[in-house]
């Protein structure tokens, strides 16, 4: 698949994700937990809170910026960002947005988000982003996006997926032939059309046992057999679910669980 930036074409097939937490709220390890997942000495269950980080031929893309954003980066090549999407304002997944400031070394860092988290933003980090700016605060630009609007970012297409948290309506991204729905728990029907003929989806699967606002293991597997991509990819996890080494082998060839600094070409 192609985008466009003015006469510069796109190359979508040079696609890569990297997983930069594949972890739920309080992480894993837990604190305070002696469970089997939080005293593992397997690298794949420590897993800091969910991000992921695509490039898009030259273009690098950022999905949530959670509290550990500082501790995922650190040890990779120091990139201009092009975006940051947001897909709601739960803290595990904005905690980290301070820490982008040594990014507008490259220039203004741009966050894409819906207007009610723009507003919450707004609200709790004033100093970035209220009308009376100090004079070191981080040189970060929201922009409001408006469902179901597609629009792009640095000439790479994205489309906003409505997706259900509970009774909050939150948003996954579609690129190309990759798709991100984290934190979901219910997927309207009306959305499922954007999501055919994906090669690569990465979904939310909290634990084995059901909860109020995230998808289960056996509800991500049934989702993912119902969108039906080439390969799914589960993030968003609990201590709760296991070790992977055990869980892994429970899954069908074509869906796996993610791990911290996991790479995959899209």
């Amino acid at each position: 698949m192609r985008g466009q930036r003015g006469n510069e074409v796109l190359l979508y097939s040079t696609m890569k994700i990297r997983f930069l937490g594949t972890g739920t709220s309080t992480g894993v390890p837990q604190i305070g937990c002696e469970c089997k997942a939080c005293t593992s000495a397997d690298p794949r269950d420590k897993r800091l809170r969910a991000s992921v980080w695509i490039e898009v031929g030259d273009r690098n893309i950022v999905i949530d910026c959670s509290p550990d954003f500082r501790q995922q980066v650190l040890s990779l090549p120091f990139k201009k960002i092009d975006g940051v999407l947001i897909t709601h304002e739960h803290y595990d997944h904005v905690g980290g947005i301070d820490d982008l400031r040594p990014f507008a070394r490259f220039g203004e860092v741009d966050l894409y988000l819906e207007p009610k988290i723009a507003g919450a933003l707004r609200d709790r980090m004033s100093y970035c982003f209220g009308s009376n700016k100090y004079m070191g605060s981080p040189q970060i630009r929201l922009n409001e996006i408006h469902f179901p609007d597609a629009f792009q970012i640095a000439g790479v297409d994205i489309i906003p997926i409505r997706i259900m948290h509970h009774k909050l309506p939150i948003l996954g991204y579609r690129i190309a032939d990759f798709a991100y729905l984290t934190d979901l728990k219910h997927l309207p029907e009306e959305e499922l059309p954007k999501l055919q003929g994906l090669g690569t989806l990465v979904l939310n699967a909290l634990r084995k046992e059901e909860h109020v606002s995230h998808e289960n293991l056996e509800q991500a597997l049934a989702l993912a057999r119902k969108i039906n991509p080439c390969i799914t990819y589960f993030t968003h996890i609990s201590h709760q679910m296991g070790l992977h080494r055990e869980m892994s082998l429970e899954l069908p060839d074509d869906m796996h669980f993610a791990y911290d600094g996991m790479v995959i070409n899209a």
